[in-house]
Order: structure tokens, then sequence, then C-alpha cells
């Protein structure tokens, strides 16, 4: 998959989202200054939440535990202060793109999808909550935007359900626990694993955790994306802001994905070039125990294994007893293929031909 032409996977840098969502705390000025903290910090993208209050939330809707804080009597109190406009989001979106960053949206409504695209977002974003939302699934489709879906609180019968209504469309998945924060031992990275084994996509993490390396870790296991909260103070009032990372610090987390990636290596096994001195030195080959003269046909009494390991590899002795040396050797000398007569043409053949005879 690709988002605008960064390519999306496991043989390229982790792709790092920092997601403002409502860490602005519903003012724009915020949410620019949040932009230009994940510019600084070396992310690749940022995303916003793009929500009216009366479309997502009926009468009936209740406050989640994380979201709860002092002087918030509803959920609707809640999202109302914390709103931005069809207006707020284009120029958000225009401004991350000034700060050389991908402007992603997660978009919570239907009737909102196609308002949300008059934006020119990089991606648009499926949040945890909405994986059984079929419709707006369909409306996301519609855009032709790349879609990333998280799986939060999600069953792999849910997971695979909604992969099957994207079909074959741009699309990554990210792990993620729906939890605000998540304790370390909830982290479940395993769960990367088993995405990236049931579906043929580009598999991230969502952090809601509160400690720094869990992004590299997430890399570590898999991870081709990380997204992660970013705030102006972890302390601050707000459902969010207690699971981000202060600019500081989320500074230090896209430093250690990059280098969590860097110390993965390349996709096959294969010797870098630095063990190549090592490889040398200290794998052992075939070597002559004592002097031998040329036309000597060799004997296991004739030879050893030692140090270095640039001459014949020890594996080959049973194929290497039998056969003539084509010059003389001192001992204790590595036996080189140079050092190996080569059979005769004609002798070849003449005992190629009596192998044919039949017996008497």
């Amino acid at each position: 998959m690709k988002i605008g032409t960064r390519e999306i996977g496991s043989a390229y840098e982790p792709y790092v989202i920092a997601e403002i969502g409502v860490n602005h705390d519903g003012s724009v000025t915020r949410a620019q200054e949040l932009i230009d903290h994940a510019s600084q910090a070396g992310a690749d993208a940022v995303k916003l939440q793009f929500f009216e209050t009366d479309r997502l939330l009926s009468s009936a809707s209740k406050l989640a535990t994380y979201q709860a804080s002092p002087g918030i009597a509803d959920a609707s109190e809640l999202l109302r202060k914390l709103e931005l406009s069809i207006a707020d989001m284009k120029l958000l979106a225009a401004y991350a793109v000034t700060k050389n960053l991908h402007p992603i949206v997660t978009v919570y409504s239907v009737e909102l999808v196609q308002v949300a695209a008059l934006i020119d977002w990089a991606a648009l974003k499926i949040a945890s909550t909405d994986i059984i939302n079929r419709p707006l699934i369909q409306a996301m489709k519609a855009t032709s935007k790349p879609i990333i879906l998280s799986t939060g609180a999600a069953t792999l019968a849910e997971v695979k359900r909604a992969v099957d209504w994207l079909g074959n469309y741009p699309f990554a998945l990210l792990q993620c626990v729906s939890a605000y924060p998540t304790p370390n031992g909830s982290a479940h990275l395993a769960g990367i694993r088993i995405l990236m084994q049931n579906f043929s996509v580009a598999v991230g993490y969502s952090d809601h955790t509160t400690s720094v390396d869990t992004g590299a870790l997430a890399v570590a296991t898999g991870a081709s994306i990380i997204e992660k909260h970013i705030t102006y103070d972890r302390n601050a009032p707000g459902p969010d802001h207690a699971a981000s990372f202060e600019p500081d610090e989320f500074g230090e987390y896209v430093q250690d994905i990059k280098r969590a990636f860097s110390m993965l290596g390349s996709q096959t096994k294969e010797p870098d070039a630095i063990e190549h001195d090592v490889r040398n030195v200290s794998r052992q080959s075939i070597i002559t125990k004592h002097k031998l003269d040329a036309g000597h046909i060799l004997t296991e009494s004739d030879l050893t294994i030692k140090r270095p390991g640039t001459g014949i590899e020890p594996y080959r002795l049973k194929e290497i007893l039998g056969q003539q040396l084509s010059h003389a050797l001192e001992a204790d000398t590595l036996l080189l293929e140079t050092d190996l007569k080569k059979p005769d043409v004609c002798d070849t053949a003449i005992t190629a031909k009596t192998s044919q005879v039949a017996p008497t």
C-alpha cells in the first residue's frame, strides 16, 4: 500500500503517525502547535478526528471510564468541546503539508465522509469502534483514499469480516488495545503477528501504552505502521492526554522506532559485510598434516581441520579423499581447489567406457 508516494510495508522504514486526535482541546492554534512538534520529532503523518457530536451520539450514549473527568457530566458535553469544523480541518490539513507531513483523518459518521473527502487527505482512518460499521467502511471506499483500519477490542472473526468488506481496496490493519492508557502487560504485541499471518496487507500498531520503547518493540515484532498520540501535557484534562507523549518524549519514541528498524537488517539470512573478517578468520578449513608429494592420492591420515576458513570447507572432507595432488604441499598448509589435479579427459572417458563393459 502507498500513502502519498510513501511505500508502506515490512521492507520499508516504519510509517509513524502522530495522533493529535482531540488533544488540541478544540483549539486550532494548539492543533497547529502539535503539528509543529510532530514534524520536529520526525513523524511521517499527523492524524485528526472529524465528528459532529449530534451525529455521533444518541441520547443513550455514555462516557467510557477513561473519558470521565471532573466537571464533565455526559458524553455530549465532553465531545462538543472537542469538535473542529470542516473549515478547521481544511486549514490544519494544509498546514500539515507545509510541515512535510501527510494529513490523515478519522471520520466517524457516514454523512461526513463526503464532506471530509473535499479535503486532500493522504489517507482515511477507520477507528476500532467502527470495525463493525459496514456503511461507514463502504462510504470510505467510495473516496478512493487508502484506508487504515484499527482492530482494538475486535475478535479475529470481526477483523476477517471487515477485511472481506474491504476486498482488494488498498488498506492496512493496526493491532490495537482499546484501553487508555494500556498497561504493558496488556499491550498484546503478538497480535501484530497474528494479523500478519492471517492477512496479506501491511500491519501496524496503534500504541496506547506509556512506555517509550513500545513502538520499537512493535517494529521488532513486525509492525510497519506506528500510531501514537502526541500532546502538549500528559496531565492535561481530557480523554487522551494520559495515553499520549509530550513532544520530547515523542521525539525519543520516533528515534527508537527508526533505530529498531535499522537493527532488523535485511529480509534475507545472508552474512553482512562486517562479518566477513570473522567468517574468514574463525571458520576452519582442510589442512595438510605433513609434507605431501605431487601426484599423492589423499587419505584421511594426510589431512586435518584447522583455522582459517579460507580453504576448502570441512564438510567436503570425504569428497576430497582419493583425489590427487597437482603439486607438492608442505605440512600445515591450507588445501585449495588449485592443489587438486583435475581428472584427465582421456582417463575420464576410458573409465566411463570401462564401466559400461559387461562383467565376464
